[in-house]
């Protein structure tokens, strides 16, 4: 059978550096975006419409099931709480969540019939409370009740679920608002243990390690990438 993966937002950022990881492992890569990419099956569709995901889903699976999963599109939509919208709470539900539970609902037949699959889905350390995240940091802490509630529902299909919390990371849209000679971008970088900002290859490789066949044992956890931020009591 012929490994496939899919990722959605995985067209820039960390999306991309999963996908290029699945490539070099030898997996077929199928990238659900907003926007094309060069890398593996591209499918472009607006992940926060409920239809257009059902598109694209069936697109992907138009080839054959695919049994490794990473939900990784999201928004962060950043107000105060006094501010943040009510549309914008409910687009950050569609993005973040919802669109991780109808995408793994979309391939989990072919998971249990394969009796193996891998599902990584990427949460924040925002869902540990950081300012004028209201709506992100409710819809990635909820990412982290699925990842274990569908840890128990699915262990003994072969299916493994984990999430990864990403720390600050130096996407192209984290460098766009935080300039790296700008103070805020230099206390964030102070505040990191290990002393810089983590790359989306080192999320990668975390998500690679929960994809790998070899990951059996492992379900139902949350890894918080984030060169020791969320040690302390006080994550910037």
């Amino acid at each position: 059978m012929v490994e496939r993966l899919l990722v959605t937002g995985g067209a820039s950022g960390i999306g991309r550096a999963i996908a290029s990881h699945g490539l070099a492992q030898g997996w077929e890569v199928v990238v659900i975006d907003k926007q094309p990419t060069d890398l593996g099956r591209s499918i472009t569709a607006d992940l926060s419409d409920v239809d257009s995901t059902a598109e694209a889903l069936e697109a992907a699976l138009c080839e054959g099931p695919i049994t490794r999963l990473v939900n990784n599109v999201g928004a962060v939509f950043p107000a105060p709480l006094r501010e943040q919208s009510l549309t914008q709470l409910d687009q950050s539900h569609a993005l973040n969540l919802r669109c991780a539970i109808q995408c793994t609902q979309g391939v989990l037949d072919g998971m249990t019939e394969a009796g193996f699959g891998r599902i990584v889905n990427m949460s924040s350390r925002a869902a540990l409370g950081k300012e004028l995240r209201t709506a992100y940091a409710a819809a990635k802490a909820g990412l982290i009740g699925l990842t274990r509630t569908w840890a128990l529902e699915l262990g003994r299909e072969g299916i493994t679920v984990n999430a990864i919390g990403p720390g600050p990371i130096a996407t192209e849209l984290f460098m766009k608002a935080n300039p790296e000679d700008s103070p805020r971008t230099k206390a964030i970088v102070s505040s990191v243990p290990v002393g810089r900002l983590g790359q989306p290859e080192d999320i990668a490789n975390a998500a690679g390690f929960f994809l790998d066949e070899r990951s059996g044992f492992i379900t139902g956890q949350t890894l918080y990438v984030c060169g020791g931020l969320t040690v302390g009591t006080n994550p910037v």
